[in-house]
């Protein structure tokens, strides 16, 4: 029997084509929301949660948690590989799957103060989120047309970060207090995200039947084997496969080193307060989430390289410089040097998003091998944090905070020249809207 779309339906496919998302991926955007509201919750407290938990041991919190880190590193892989070899909508499962089953584990073993528990739990959580979003994004880079893929992906990242921190953070704030405050309720928050991760997983599994989600994506004649070493394959195969993977590293890495430079310096040195600089953070982020989709329109309308090379690399590169030296330039501890300064942050937030289009640049790379290309991606967005740290560490004995933020400066002029070689077939004029 044939069927016939309503004009209501034929409507909203069209708009939400129109502003670059999928219609048949439509609720999967809105699980990752869910899901990384849910995986957020924790992101403000569960440092000195997990000291007091760990009692005299809690020196081992920021072991636990850069442990954590690695496992978002490896599931940050191995969605891309996974999804090649199974399918992205199998991944997502497995990744929800991990995440529910440790986070159990997790709250026990922290109730119980278990260390063995507390550390083998959360590092295996870590591999939760990346398998269930990343592998969403690419089955994003599978279905979206070539004219709206950097725009799909800006959206993509607009829910992801809109979950984590932002609306995960907001959660926190309302319900610690709710469930009585304390550890307690920290507690109880906690657990209460395991619905919101549940809810997420559940709006995207029944939500999305969009069918190449569901089947493998590499060639048929590949082994197991080079499926699941494709994208390290890729890095020595494809130049440019690991030119991209080393942009995809520059684009973040200044943003996790400012993390660790300014709190001591725009919360105490120059005369402003703890909660100022984290007021200061959040608009920030909201900034990013803000522009991500716009810039993804850019991308698609501009060209995916070119919106990576002067929004992404000059404009973040600027962008920084003025983070750094706008607070240092106006009267310490004023209202109105602090809201200058807090807008040259913005300024940075606004120019990370110019690095959106990269989302589509790499699996467009290497079009037959889109999910071992999205696994060099995300593992790069994943060891970003990795990088930003190692810069501080290396420079800041020896260069001061002013030496980092012009380390990190360098590393865009390397990301400038390399994002030369990143054009593909699909950026051109006469692709780009087929």
């Amino acid at each position: 029997m044939t069927t016939f779309a309503t004009p209501a339906v034929a409507a909203r496919e069209r708009l939400l084509d129109r502003i670059g998302i999928p219609h048949s991926l439509r609720w999967g955007f809105l699980g990752v929301l869910v899901f990384m509201t849910g995986n957020g919750v924790e992101s403000n407290f569960i440092a000195p949660h997990m000291a007091d938990a760990l009692g005299g041991q809690a020196m081992l919190a920021p072991t636990i948690i850069t442990m954590y880190g690695v496992a978002v590193t490896i599931a940050s892989y191995l969605s891309g590989a996974l999804s090649d070899l199974v399918g992205p909508r199998r991944v997502m499962a497995l990744g929800f799957a991990a995440w529910v089953v440790f986070e159990v584990l997790f709250l026990l073993s922290l109730n119980a103060g278990f260390t063995a528990g507390i550390m083998a739990s959360y590092f295996l959580r870590g591999l939760g989120y990346p398998l269930f979003a990343f592998a969403f994004l690419v089955w994003i880079n599978t279905v979206a047309p070539r004219k709206s893929n950097g725009t799909a992906v800006g959206w993509f990242y607009v829910m992801f970060t809109g979950g984590l921190p932002t609306f995960g953070s907001l959660f926190a704030l309302t319900f610690i207090p709710v469930f009585g405050g304390g550890r307690a309720g920290e507690s109880l928050t906690m657990a209460a995200s395991i619905g919101l991760v549940t809810a997420g997983f559940l709006i995207a599994w029944l939500g999305v039947r969009e069918e190449r989600g569901t089947r493998r994506l590499a060639p048929a004649g590949e082994s197991t084997a080079a499926v699941l070493s494709g994208g390290v394959r890729l890095l020595v195969r494809e130049p440019r496969i690991l030119m991209g993977f080393i942009v995809r590293l520059i684009n973040t890495a200044p943003q996790y080193g400012m993390f660790v430079i300014l709190p001591g310096v725009i919360g105490g040195e120059l005369g402003w307060s703890q909660t100022q600089w984290l007021m200061m953070t959040v608009i920030v982020y909201a900034s990013n989430i803000a522009f991500n989709a716009l810039f993804g329109a850019i991308g698609d309308k501009w060209g995916w390289q070119r919106t990576v090379r002067w929004f992404g690399v000059v404009g973040s590169a600027a962008g920084l410089l003025a983070w750094w030296y706008v607070p240092h330039l106006v009267a310490p501890g004023s209202d109105w040097g602090y809201w200058l300064s807090v807008l040259a942050g913005v300024a940075f937030g606004i120019m990370l998003a110019g690095f959106v289009p990269m989302g589509a640049i790499m699996p467009a790379l290497t079009p037959d091998h889109k999910g071992a290309a999205m696994a060099m991606y995300t593992t790069a967005a994943g060891g970003a944090a990795f990088l930003g740290a190692a810069v501080v560490a290396a420079v800041l004995p020896w260069g001061g905070n002013a030496g980092v933020v012009w380390a990190f400066v360098v590393l865009y002029g390397v990301a400038f020249v390399l994002t030369t070689f990143l054009k593909v077939p699909a950026d051109t004029a006469g692709t780009r809207h087929h």
